[in-house]
């Protein structure tokens, strides 16, 4: 049984191209980056290489890239280290940020720092006014912490906007872009961001591997201690191979990005209309236009016939997808951003997420095993 993969918000598969460009250094490039030898100088070549191709990418400096264990870690980061390190006492955030943002805000809140949540609507959008009207109160120093576009439903962020309005109050930025690195472009300069973080298993990259973006001036020290290594900010052997990767998806993702959101907002398309001819009932939790990211699609699918068994019965024909409910009841509290749009229904919610690797005949046939569920 052929699998179809439709879950590549929660990862991807590593691209063929990346995989032979980090195989070197698990075999017989394996020196330590900190060794003074050539086997060592070697790998740490090859990260400093890494980091520039990364930079160039995002329009940053060198300097400003970090490389992490992944996007939690990033997000931690920057976030406890505003606190930390840069006087931060206040944050604003939303409630349908991924929950490493969401539980790490609460940790600092414990500290005394004031936490606001930007209220959102039923498609996951904040209100602008809300935030200028926040920030217009510069009485404490203030990070402001929203994605680019969510995990779970895929509704955007202008981050240039926001970015515009943090610099206008003198509040630090900071967006957590893991779901859109590599899928949609980035330029720190324009959206005046202070902090960004990505992870390199959402565009065909390896596991185990982000970077945190720092904008050059912004002093936040160590989050880890231990060795001097990425210039004294972060403590720990780096991880070489994870590193290589990353610049090699990260350049294979932004060398064909038209072409790619071309196609993969083709397949969402030609999804979302096949989905409407099977019940009319079906809904979509957030924007299905382009206010949200082209690789995402939350689905809405009402109790009707086997349907409450949908996400079981694809897994059983091969089909990976994620699922998801505003039910609150229970052992299963549902998904929180679900619970945010003020989704009271008892529908089943699932979350499709496409990649440049899938195809029309797969969607076909996703299609046809769901019809299934809703023969009455």
């Amino acid at each position: 049984m052929k699998t179809i993969y439709l879950d590549n918000a929660a990862t991807t598969p590593l691209l063929p191209e990346v995989l032979e460009t980090m195989l070197p250094y698990m075999t017989e490039q394996f020196g330590n980056p900190s060794s003074q030898y050539s086997l060592g100088r070697q790998t740490r070549s090859a990260i400093e290489e890494a980091r520039k191709n990364v930079a160039k990418l995002i329009h940053a400096h060198p300097g400003e890239i970090f490389f992490t264990s992944g996007g939690t870690e990033s997000n931690n980061t920057a976030i406890k280290c505003s606190v930390r390190d840069l006087g931060v006492r206040r944050i604003i955030t939303s409630p349908i940020e991924h929950h490493c943002v969401l539980h790490t805000v609460e940790d600092v809140e414990h500290q005394g720092v004031e936490v606001v949540y930007l209220p959102v609507d039923q498609e996951g959008k904040i209100s602008l006014s809300s935030l200028r009207q926040l920030l217009s109160d510069t009485s404490k120093k203030t990070l402001v912490s929203l994605m680019h576009a969510n995990n779970e439903i895929g509704t955007l962020i202008d981050l240039k906007q926001i970015g515009d309005l943090c610099k206008e109050f003198g509040a630090l930025f900071h967006s957590d872009t893991v779901p859109t690195f590599g899928h949609l472009p980035l330029n720190v300069q324009e959206m005046q961001v202070d902090f960004l973080s990505a992870a390199g298993h959402k565009f065909h990259g390896p596991k185990g591997v982000g970077l945190l973006y720092v904008r050059k001036g912004i002093g936040i020290k160590s989050f880890m201690h231990g060795g001097g290594q990425e210039r004294n900010f972060r403590a720990g052997t780096e991880n070489v191979y994870g590193i290589v990767g990353f610049s090699k998806a990260a350049s294979i993702a932004y060398q064909n990005i038209d072409n790619d959101i071309l196609y993969t907002t083709k397949l969402k398309n030609y999804f979302i209309e096949k989905l409407r001819q099977i019940h009319p009932d079906i809904q979509f939790n957030g924007p299905t236009d382009e206010n949200a990211l082209y690789t995402i699609l939350n689905v809405s699918f009402p109790k009707v016939g086997d349907a409450a068994m949908i996400l079981f019965a694809l897994d059983l024909e091969g089909i990976c997808v994620s699922g998801g409910s505003a039910c609150s009841s229970g052992a299963n509290a549902g998904s929180h951003v679900i619970q945010a749009l003020r989704k009271e229904s008892d529908a089943v919610n699932i979350r499709f997420s496409f990649s440049k690797l899938n195809t029309i005949e797969e969607l076909d046939i996703v299609i046809n095993k769901l019809r299934e569920k809703f023969v009455e």
